[in-house]
């Protein structure tokens, strides 16, 4: 295999570098994070996407595989499946922009003859900010992790990959790709301030405070000036940077994410917190091999 470095915001460059790479797949999992600016990644979203997009069409790439994620979707009661729209008019401006720029990415990678995008629930494990020494454990160190009722899908980075790889072969559309117990704050923070080393949370007195919504690790490398790490072999892959509702009995039974929102009731939850369901994910034979954050922030 070899290793390309390109410019994602020089379209000009990255045709270059795709073409040269002469790629089968492009798998598109760019990010802007390591700073916490949201308004940077939602632009590598936009920008970065369309950029790629034109250089992968340009050299006669048929698929693309592209990150997203799992909680852009419009309120609701129970956990989100792909079938759900997204929230383009949310009420809160920052919200609404990062939606719009999801929706952009993923209506630019729908361009491509044949096209899959990976709806990722809350990343966690090494190198995501769901780890020791990182933003979330910080915050639980010092007791500022909200503890409400929002609810929360997570993923292990390890089932990202996974996912990723399998999506070479899957059909066209959106695909959640998430654990099989979506938790409100409340019940998973205990769990995940234990997992790494600080004291228990103590109750959020808002009932709709809610933790950071990253999408990405944190140590997102590349990602920072928008370089795309494209690496290709024959019948590979050009990648941009890669990334590396159920009850609780139903995670470990290792069942698929369904039926109603778990938690307090829906009055004090934020209404889009809500989870995502992985049905779809599990009849494409694709499955958690951590099935829920209960095991996996201790794994």
């Amino acid at each position: 295999m070899t290793t390309v470095v390109g410019d994602v915001y020089d379209a000009e460059r990255l045709r270059e570098v795709v073409a040269e790479a002469r790629p089968d797949v492009v798998m598109h999992q760019l990010t802007d994070l390591a700073t916490r600016d949201f308004a940077a990644n939602s632009r590598i979203r936009r920008e970065g996407t369309r950029n790629l997009v034109d250089a992968a069409l340009a050299a006669g790439v048929r698929r693309i595989v592209s990150q997203s994620i799992a909680w852009a979707y419009e309120p609701g009661s129970t956990p989100a499946t792909e079938s759900t729209p997204l929230d383009l008019h949310a009420p809160d401006a920052t919200r609404r922009a990062t939606v719009e720029a999801v929706a952009t990415l993923e209506a630019i990678t729908a361009e491509a003859p044949e096209w899959v995008v990976l709806r990722y629930g809350m990343l966690y494990g090494p190198d995501t900010w769901y780890t020791k020494g990182a933003l979330m454990a910080d915050l639980a160190t010092t007791a500022n992790l909200p503890t409400g009722p929002d609810i929360t899908s997570f993923l292990h980075i390890d089932d990202a990959a996974t996912a990723a790889a399998a999506a070479l072969t899957w059909p066209t559309g959106p695909v959640n790709i998430v654990d099989n117990d979506p938790a409100p704050a409340s019940t998973w923070t205990p769990t995940f301030a234990q997992s790494v080393g600080a004291p228990p949370p103590k109750p959020t007195p808002s009932s709709n405070a809610t933790a950071p919504h990253p999408t990405t690790p944190a140590d997102s490398g590349a990602a920072d000036s928008g370089a795309a790490d494209s690496g290709a072999a024959d019948g590979g892959a050009a990648a941009g940077q890669t990334a590396g509702g159920g009850t609780a009995d139903n995670a470990a039974a290792g069942g698929p994410t369904a039926g109603a929102v778990p938690g307090e009731a829906d009055a004090a939850r934020t209404p889009w917190a809500r989870g995502a369901s992985n049905a779809y994910a599990h009849s494409l034979g694709w499955s958690p091999t951590h099935p829920t954050w209960r095991t996996g922030f201790t794994s």
